[in-house]
């Protein structure tokens, strides 16, 4: 099974259609998000640095990100690929992870872009916000989450076109979770023939 970066704004999903992957493929699912709130809540040092820049709507630096990302690659069953969910979120970054795959034999696989207009993620993060208690998730640092995304990560999507391996899924014409599943699902398949 190939490597699966899933890709898109904050709030289009990317943690709940890693998930579904996963479980269907039997693949391992390293989400930056979990990993970070991890090393948040147990109070390591990492995880202070970490959460300076989180409640600021930051990126966290590469180097400490690569390292935790490794760590964790490795710790995965081998054999059955990975899904990235929250990484990379610049070229630096997908680089710098592109190096340690191929450091270990592996590669990018495909990437998966989540496409969902601006006003669903807003209402979909504020909706979290309040279920899930994220403080992280208030108007404010959101709207900075999406200029960072625009400004930092969104040329991603050119990066990984140029690779090769960019499939995109648009929430606009699938309209449903399940639809959105069918056509990943159905692209997986595809490429992993």
């Amino acid at each position: 099974m190939k490597n699966i970066i899933i890709f898109g704004a904050p709030g289009s999903g990317k943690g709940t259609y890693s998930a579904e992957i996963a479980e269907r493929y039997g693949m391992g699912h390293i989400s930056t998000g979990d990993v970070l709130r991890g090393e948040i809540k147990n109070e390591t040092e990492l995880g202070k640095i970490a959460k300076s820049y989180i409640d600021k709507g930051q990126l966290i630096p590469d180097e400490l990100m690569i390292d935790i990302l490794a760590k964790t690659y490795d710790a995965q069953p081998a054999g059955r690929g990975v899904i990235f969910d929250g990484f990379p979120r610049t070229i630096a970054q997908a680089e710098a992870l592109k190096k340690m795959l191929a450091e270990r034999g592996h590669n990018l696989g495909m990437m998966i872009e989540l496409i969902v207009s601006e006003e669903v993620l807003m209402a979909r993060l504020l909706r979290r916000a309040q279920i899930e208690g994220r403080a992280d998730d208030n108007e404010e640092t959101i709207r900075n989450r999406f200029a960072v995304y625009h400004s930092q990560t969104e040329p991603l999507s050119k990066w990984f076109e140029a690779e090769g391996i960019r499939h995109t899924f648009d929430w606009g014409i699938c309209k449903t979770k399940e639809g959105m599943l069918e056509a990943i699902f159905e692209e997986i398949e595809k490429q992993n023939k």
